[in-house]
């Protein structure tokens, strides 16, 4: 079997560009041989995450599945079965898929602070030149070793935040200066080297050639892409750009001494998903089906086998061979992280790090912060040792230690306030479990500054909800007035907020005001820094309804033959449609609902093409993202 390996995969993460998922991705790869694959979605790196897992727990599996075939193995005393078994171990150690984090990041032509819209560049599907945006040369970026994914975080980071103009844009400054660990390629007729030859600037992409094999020596490589197509409305100009710029990009390898791979622009999964993916680049251009100026791919971004690829690229098998030298060249690490928490900065008439490194031994931290609230010893030496470095170690533990003192002082002068004075021993006793908890969970820092700007917002005159979720069950976050509901009144558990025995982020929800929203966030911006405030991504996927909606808009389906359809779509399915195994109601979606509703089944098998066809591609987009938020 040829080994190959895809470096240039847009999942649906490349927001309605890609329409891979990830699980589906990584199915394919498992079903066709192929035990490693990189994501490269254009310009960020919001699948990384779930690239991550997914692989993971896909490799966890195969793990279990070895470990039973070897415990077999261990029983089996007949010769040709144990050799059997071993050939079956291999099979499927084989079968581990490595995942290799990448982005097709956008290049600005000169810097990325740069916002001037006046270059002349070559349309690849016309080769004719014109005046583009700044958005910069497509290149594909990714990490080979731990360091490398912390100098790809950044260099997206720095796209988004400061280049952002069309596109987040990095630029060759940022390249230089955050090179280490990261392994480059030219990327498809949107690359700088591409462009060039297609300018007939031969010499300028041989200099950029040159500047690229200078920062990033052997981890430089030139990409070659053959997107020949003889599908219906398919584009068929890129392939003759691809026809001429290729032998120049060969001969520039060979005369630099670059090495060439062979790449796949995939966008999608499977050969027949094509005309699905036509249906959603009209969902993010605007613009019609039937539409002759729109813009089109060749139809040939599937994810091919290895055996596919062979076939393309017989005449330079080498192109094909490099992918798995990258794969090689590429460690194993974990993107796991400790929470990074922020600094509150304490009054230095209460104390300092400097005063308590002083006075408190480490045999006293390591005793306050591996007992219990009441000095109990309630773990081993081995347990003890290992929580003391999970939370950074002594040198860390005198920041919390002054941090959760801290909280301590403000949570008793809130007690006194929502409790009176002198305080129950039963509240105490609460108040001093739960912040015992927060302490000896490294957290003190984050309510410290919850309650600062909370604190803020009520002084600015910003209404502030009264608390809602697990945090309304911390007695600690009442006494500080982050919530106004007294936990102890309604017998609310703290445990559901935060537990030693279920490590996770505390997480508080607060609302304010609409109005006050935007001053809390100026406010915290001002106090804490521009670098160190972030907005949270959300992802809207293309539901059941909305997924029949679109594509029948692009397909000019009359509104009303839509609106049948998607009123055919129940809100959920009975309990007698429940799976009689697992009693588990199935789930709604376009499969289910052709399925169950007789009159949907009808629809999709229909002679009326624009209804048959709305249903067999709104199935194969939804679920896809569609949009993102904050």
């Amino acid at each position: 079997m040829a080994k190959f390996t895809h470096l240039h995969v847009h999942t649906h993460y490349s927001v309605l560009d890609g329409m891979s998922q990830i699980s589906d991705l990584l199915d394919k790869c498992y079903r066709t041989g192929m035990n490693s694959i990189a994501i490269t979605d254009h310009g960020n790196m919001f699948g990384v995450k779930d690239f991550i897992d997914e692989c993971s727990n896909k490799n966890k599996r195969i793990k279990e599945e070895i470990s039973e075939i070897k415990k077999e193995r261990e029983k089996e005393s007949d010769k040709d079965k144990i050799i059997e078994l071993d050939r079956l171990i291999e099979e499927k150690e084989q079968k581990k898929i490595k995942p290799i984090i990448g982005c097709e990041a956008y290049c600005a032509r000169r810097t990325l602070y740069d916002k001037d819209k006046n270059f002349k560049t070559v349309n690849p599907e016309s080769g004719k030149e014109q005046i583009v945006d700044a958005s910069g040369y497509h290149l594909i970026l990714l990490a080979k070793n731990q360091k490398g994914y912390e100098n790809l975080c950044k260099m997206i980071s720095v796209a988004w935040i400061d280049g952002n103009y069309y596109r987040p844009r990095i630029d060759k400054n940022l390249l230089e200066e955050y090179h280490e660990g990261i392994i480059v390629a030219s990327a498809c007729l949107g690359g700088e080297i591409p462009q060039l030859i297609m300018a007939g600037k031969l010499e300028e992409a041989e200099q950029s050639i040159l500047w690229f094999k200078k920062i990033f020596g052997d981890d430089y490589y030139i990409e070659i892409q053959r997107h020949k197509t003889d599908k219906p409305r398919a584009n068929t100009l890129t392939y003759q750009q691809q026809k001429k710029v290729n032998p120049i990009l060969i001969e520039l390898a060979r005369k630099t001494g670059t090495k060439i791979i062979a790449t796949n622009d995939v966008h999608f999964i499977e050969e027949e998903h094509a005309e699905a993916h036509d249906r959603l680049i009209c969902l993010s251009t605007g613009k019609d089906l039937d539409d002759p100026n729109r813009m089109s791919y060749t139809k040939q971004e599937w994810l091919k086998t290895p055996e596919e690829m062979a076939e393309i690229f017989a005449d330079i098998p080498e192109a094909l061979e490099n992918t798995q030298e990258i794969v090689d060249k590429v460690e194993t690490y974990s993107i796991e992280r400790a929470p990074v928490m922020p600094m509150f900065d304490i009054p230095t008439d209460f104390g300092t790090e400097e005063e308590y490194r002083q006075r408190i031994t480490h045999e006293e931290l390591f005793d306050e912060f591996t007992r219990n609230e009441k000095n109990e010893v309630t773990m081993s030496q081995k347990e003890a040792e290992k929580k003391i470095e999970n939370l950074g170690g002594y040198d860390r533990l005198y920041r919390i230690k002054l941090e959760g003192d801290y909280l301590r002082k403000l949570a008793m002068d809130g007690a006194y306030q929502r409790y009176g004075n002198p305080i129950s021993d039963e509240i105490m006793e609460r108040i001093n479990f739960e912040l015992h908890i927060m302490k000896t969970m490294g957290f003190p820092g984050y309510f410290l500054i919850v309650h600062d700007f909370i604190d803020a917002a009520r002084k600015m005159g910003v209404s502030v909800g009264p608390g809602r979720g697990s945090a309304a069950g911390s007695v600690v976050a009442y006494c500080l007035r982050i919530t106004d509901i007294d936990p102890l009144k309604y017998d609310l558990l703290f445990e559901r907020f935060l537990n030693p025995d279920r490590i996770s982020l505390p997480d508080i929800d607060i609302d304010f005001d609409d109005d006050g929203r935007g001053k809390v966030l100026r406010w915290v911006t001002e106090k804490y820094g521009y670098e160190k405030v972030a907005h949270i991504i959300t992802f809207g996927t293309m539901a059941t309804k909305s997924s029949i909606k679109d594509v029948g808009r692009v397909q000019k389906v009359p509104l009303p033959q839509v609106n049948q359809l998607t009123a055919l779509i129940p809100d959920k399915f009975s309990d007698d449609k429940a799976d009689p195994k697992t009693g588990k109601v199935p789930k709604v979606n376009i499969r289910n609902c052709i399925k169950y509703v007789p009159e949907l089944a009808v629809a999709r098998n229909s002679n009326d093409k624009s209804i048959s066809d709305t249903l067999k591609y709104a199935e194969i987009l939804e679920n896809t993202i569609r949009q993102t938020g904050v």
